[in-house]
């Protein structure tokens, strides 16, 4: 019986922002605040999209420092730098071997408006079935990034979980991710998906995973719970309806994120695995 865990990156599974960590101070952006101003800036004169607007932001420091430094190795490289919360180093082995010995087969997959190559960097980059996230097109010797080929923003999060939701591998195939399935014949269905996100960017695909019976866990920093921007935003996703459930971000085993895991896994084995034995 399939199921699949589906994240966030940033904010979710690592402190921060993917390029802050490594990249941006290799690209002489010192201030991390005013980069994201000035993104929101051009955004809204050009009344664009966000994400590209940072990407296209990024390739231009880039070609003021050093045009190789967005190179996908340069990327994997930056990204051995990116923070991981505490317990996530060992979450998905761990929580494998519980979904294998209760007889669930478990998948992992990277929703994310961070730098693909980067995530791929860290401890965890070989985890997940799929990582969809942010990436470039690169010049003829594959060092300079001349072009956004993939840029994941808030609402076009939601089709990837549909390509999730049929089985689909991959970023460019919309014929297969439009086309008809009966919800009861795809690969993983939404009521054994749980999304995990941790904030403004992840409501309409926590949303959407809920609508469609499966399960939201909006994360948050523990270090930053006291402050009023975290409560505010954790109230938000609640009066919302936005995430069934609230933990912090601390994946260790027998954490309240680790135990509200496991519980969710056995009410999956327990309903579903019912309904396919009858069905049988």
């Amino acid at each position: 019986m399939k199921c699949a865990l589906v994240y966030d990156f940033d904010g979710t599974l690592a402190d921060g922002d993917c390029a802050q960590h490594g990249l941006m101070p290799a690209l002489g952006i010192n201030d991390v605040g005013a980069f994201w101003q000035e993104v929101k800036q051009r955004a809204a004169e050009n009344d664009g999209d966000e994400i590209l607007s940072y990407l296209g932001l990024l390739v231009e420091k880039a070609s003021q420092t050093n045009p190789q430094e967005l190179s996908v190795n340069n990327l994997k490289r930056h990204g051995k730098s990116i923070p991981l919360y505490p317990g996530v180093a060992g979450w998905f082995d761990r929580i494998n071997k519980y979904a294998d010995d209760n007889g669930l087969e478990l998948y992992h997959y990277i929703i994310s408006s961070g730098l693909d190559a980067m995530i791929r960097g860290t401890a965890i980059g070989d985890k997940f079935r799929m990582i969809f996230a942010c990436k470039y097109h690169y010049s003829a010797n594959g060092t300079v990034a001349i072009w956004p080929a993939q840029a994941i923003n808030y609402t076009t999060k939601t089709q990837f979980l549909f390509r999730i939701n049929k089985g689909i591998d991959n970023s460019w195939n919309n014929e297969a991710v439009n086309r008809f399935i009966e919800p009861e014949l795809r690969e993983i269905p939404f009521q054994r998906m749980i999304y995990f996100g941790d904030g403004d960017t992840d409501i309409p695909s926590m949303k959407m995973v809920r609508y469609q019976g499966g399960v939201s866990l909006a994360v948050f920093d523990p270090d930053k719970w006291k402050t009023t921007k975290t409560q505010g935003k954790v109230e938000k996703l609640i009066a919302e309806e936005r995430a069934n459930y609230v933990v912090p971000a601390i994946y260790e085993e027998g954490s309240q994120l680790d135990v509200t895991v496991k519980g969710l896994l056995q009410l999956f084995k327990r309903k579903y695995a019912s309904k396919e034995s009858l069905s049988k």
